[in-house]
């Protein structure tokens, strides 16, 4: 008995060691560059662990003025709203309909939501730009405009479509796991399937629902190669205005400003995380119906 219990405090610790192992190999590279962020070119030549002698914050009035990052953060978040709102309005309702409804047809549709969880977009980037390339060529001989490259709103819709497989997986299996006792009284008082939807599943399927939000909000903000691809005029996205701005101020040595960039970028995504911490533990646990 004593040995198993010391045992298990022997596993415990090690546990906790490599927990705070882990940490610290977080947390530092973030606090570094937050650190580096705020110091003077001169303080980079020196102790790289040295601490800023001050509060330098012209380093970000320089990344949103001389470098457009003001820009590229905008065009970030448009186009990650766009995408998101765009991913919800499709994701939902087919997801609901696939978990709980039979017709003709149901079990190949799934399956072909299922296989799209195994096609990597970076793949296909090539052929969806040539795709569109020609769309515009087409558009351009009709009306002389141009409309599907360097374009934010088809940029969302593109991010929205390699993100449904993920989505629709996620969100079918947790309405699988609900009872069927809520649609049905529902319907006894009169809702339609819509009103259903909207009323009883979408609030109790919250949790599922932020975690979706959280995991592809990183995924659309840090995304780089279809934006590189389909973006390729000035109207750009962070992550590509972020290399953009690393190769200039490696060349320029203005290293402060290529860390308040990376500051730029993260910030977002760890303030998002604080926000919704909670709900992402609910929504990651969930899935036993509870009596």
């Amino acid at each position: 008995m004593k040995k198993s219990r010391r045992n298990a405090s022997l596993f415990k610790v090690f546990i906790y060691v490599i927990l705070i192992a882990i940490a610290i190999s977080i947390i530092v590279p973030v606090g570094w560059v937050f650190l580096a962020s705020i110091k003077q070119n001169s303080e980079f030549y020196g102790n790289p662990w040295q601490l800023p002698k001050g509060f330098y914050f012209q380093n970000f009035i320089d990344a949103f003025s001389k470098a457009k990052m003001g820009d590229y953060f905008l065009n970030s978040v448009t186009v990650t709203l766009l995408a998101l709102v765009i991913l919800l309005a499709v994701a939902l309702p087919a997801a609901y309909v696939l978990a709980r409804y039979e017709f003709k047809g149901r079990k190949i549709i799934r399956m072909l939501y299922n296989a799209g969880l195994f096609i990597n977009v970076n793949y296909i980037v090539v052929p969806i730009f040539l795709m569109l390339l020609d769309w515009d060529d087409a558009l351009y001989q009709a009306l002389h405009v141009e409309f599907f490259l360097n374009n934010i709103f088809v940029l969302a819709v593109v991010y929205a479509a390699t993100a449904i497989p993920f989505t629709v997986y996620l969100l079918a299996s947790y309405f699988e796991t609900q009872p069927k006792t809520y649609e049905e009284a529902a319907f006894i008082d009169g809702s339609t399937y819509g009103q259903t939807l909207r009323k009883i599943m979408i609030p109790m399927a919250m949790p599922s629902i932020v975690t979706v939000i959280l995991f592809n909000f990183l995924a659309f903000w840090n995304e780089y190669i279809i934006a590189l691809t389909l973006m390729p005029g000035s109207n750009k996205t962070l992550p590509v205005g972020l290399v953009n701005l690393s190769q200039a101020a490696h060349g320029k040595a203005e290293y402060g400003t290529l860390y308040a960039g990376l500051v730029i970028v993260m910030l977002p995504t760890l303030i998002l995380y604080c926000l919704v911490q909670k709900k992402l533990t609910q929504g990651m646990t969930v899935g036993g119906i509870k009596e």
